[in-house]
């Protein structure tokens, strides 16, 4: 009597549909993976540039940059009404000529901006005949004025003298109007009250428009050199 054997194999259905699924699945992990990447890549960029932003407003901070406004017409005709002026005061001590701007909230009610004329020691000297000022004897060559150095407030003999220890003596370049040491209401200015040394014109605005303030980006100036 003869048998037939027949040999078969058992195929799992779900295992073979398993199979066809990883590519798939592992397709979707990558963009998963991917996006998460990005993601991070995004947020570490945001950090970065906000990072690199404080570190640039503490070294502005630390060096003593600042931008003021330019308020009058006592600075006539290196500085105009509403021209933006870069100042510095690291490690910053007054000499003559330096446009410094004055901050003193218990004496003046906002900054004065001004042109040192003499320091502590110097000997000053102001000939309102000759339009001319003197320091240490010599006179200054000033083709930065607009005016006439008219007489102040301040007795003569206050003035012309050695400059008290401590103290600067400044002016306006619109001699004829700026109110400046010449008036007792300024007087001799602490040095202490001098906040900073007027280093760039950054925005400064067209003279002679009747008073109508001009941008003009392209006359970036330095305010002295």
């Amino acid at each position: 009597m003869f048998r037939l054997k027949i040999n078969y194999e058992v195929v799992d259905a779900p295992e073979m549909e398993q199979e066809t699924e990883t590519p798939a699945v592992e397709e979707r992990s990558l963009e998963i993976k991917l996006v998460k990447n990005e993601f991070a890549a995004t947020v570490f960029d945001w950090l970065g540039s906000l990072f690199m932003a404080l570190v640039v407003v503490l070294l502005v901070m630390t060096f003593g940059f600042r931008i003021i406004d330019v308020d009058g017409k006592s600075m006539e005709p290196t500085l105009i009404d509403s021209d933006k002026v870069l100042i510095t005061d690291l490690f910053y001590t007054p000499h003559n000529g330096d446009i410094v701007i004055i901050s003193h909230g218990e004496e003046y009610p906002k900054p004065l901006v001004k042109r040192v004329i003499a320091t502590a020691g110097q000997e000053l000297k102001l000939d309102y005949e000759n339009n001319a000022v003197y320091v240490d004897g010599q006179k200054l060559d000033e083709p930065y004025i607009q005016g006439t150095t008219v007489r102040g407030d301040v007795a003569e003999e206050e003035l012309n003298g050695v400059v008290p220890e401590g103290k600067v003596f400044v002016m306006g370049d619109n001699r004829s109007i700026s109110l400046d040491s010449r008036y007792k209401q300024i007087g001799f200015i602490d040095e202490s009250y001098i906040i900073g040394k007027a280093q760039l014109d950054v925005i400064p605005h067209a003279y002679g428009t009747g008073g109508v303030p001009k941008l003009d980006l392209s006359k970036i100036r330095y305010v002295y050199s």
